[in-house]
């Protein structure tokens, strides 16, 4: 069941088409990756989606039922551009933004203990934003926009500003919070967290839908008979008329061969050959990295 929708989204500002006739179903419970270069309208769409703007064309629904102003108050929302008010204490802004969202004083103060606690960054309480580093304020921005255990989150490039302990440390939170049963749309540009983080994924490229599914499937369409031997020793796989090899890495004394097979070759006689060039370790199907799959995507478009 898609607990989010948006059905033939289309923006345009002045002669600049931000998006056109763009659909994502989002479903219940999943981390979705709303993925495009710079400029591709991803922005656009999750504006549209908080509200900030409206669409020209086009529907959104949330859990089946048409967006309303007042669904707001069931969404969380991480801009990449930090909005805190730099002179006020941290603590105070946290418990504004929380009655913000519909948080009692009360319920509000429960929650931010708890938080705070958990990011280690209770004795920033009195501190002024000012004082903090950036990736402490995206700490302290990423409470407010969970805080109120909205329906649907939106993490737009969620760790910058992070090191690499602290970027793990959002990385299993942003895990934690699909367990506890968040349904979560997330906009990046680094395809490792896509790989690691994204149950499913929408990449948008010039204002259009160009890619979209489940990112183990697509990983696998786009496979497309590429393959990776490891032979034990220096081993020499020749490019022949069956095959192009892609990659050649020497390690820790074995070889390592990504290949393509070229169409109507039988992967058997690939592998007879294989068998006269070395010791074989293993012979696997090479799934492409998100990285790849994006940049094959977006050149056989350009």
């Amino acid at each position: 069941m898609a607990l989010f929708e948006a059905k033939n989204v289309t923006k345009q500002y002045g002669t600049q088409l931000a998006l056109d006739n763009v659909s994502i179903s989002v479903p219940e419970k999943c981390i979705f990756g709303l993925l495009g270069p710079n400029g591709a309208g991803k922005t656009t769409l999750i504006r549209i989606i908080n509200q900030i703007t409206g669409p020209d064309s086009g529907e959104l629904f949330l859990e089946g039922k048409k967006l309303k102003p007042d669904d707001v108050l069931r969404i969380g929302y991480l801009p990449e551009e930090r909005g805190l008010y730099k002179k006020m204490k941290v603590g105070e802004q946290a418990l504004y933004f929380a009655q913000l969202k519909g948080l009692t004083k009360a319920e509000a103060m429960k929650r931010l203990r708890y938080w705070f606690n958990k990011l280690d960054i209770a004795e920033w309480w009195g501190k002024k934003v000012e004082e903090l580093s950036k990736g402490m304020q995206q700490k302290v921005q990423f409470i407010t926009t969970v805080l109120h255990e909205p329906k649907l989150i939106i993490f737009d490039e969620p760790f910058t500003g992070f090191d690499p302990v602290n970027t793990n440390i959002i990385k299993n939170e942003i895990l934690f919070l699909r367990e506890m049963g968040s349904t979560i749309i997330f906009s990046t540009h680094n395809m490792e967290s896509v790989e690691e983080l994204c149950d499913n994924i929408t990449l948008i490229n010039k204002a259009k839908t160009i890619l979209e599914g489940n990112v183990d499937d697509i990983r696998r369409q786009w496979a497309a008979n590429e393959y990776e031997i490891v032979f034990e020793g220096n081993a020499v796989l020749p490019e022949q008329e069956k095959i192009n090899i892609l990659k050649r890495h020497d390690e820790n004394g074995r070889t390592r061969i990504r290949f393509r097979i070229r169409d109507g070759i039988d992967t058997n006689d690939v592998l007879g050959n294989a068998l006269v060039s070395g010791r074989i370790i293993s012979f696997n199907p090479a799934l492409p990295s998100m990285n790849e799959i994006f940049i094959r995507v977006v050149e056989s478009r350009n």
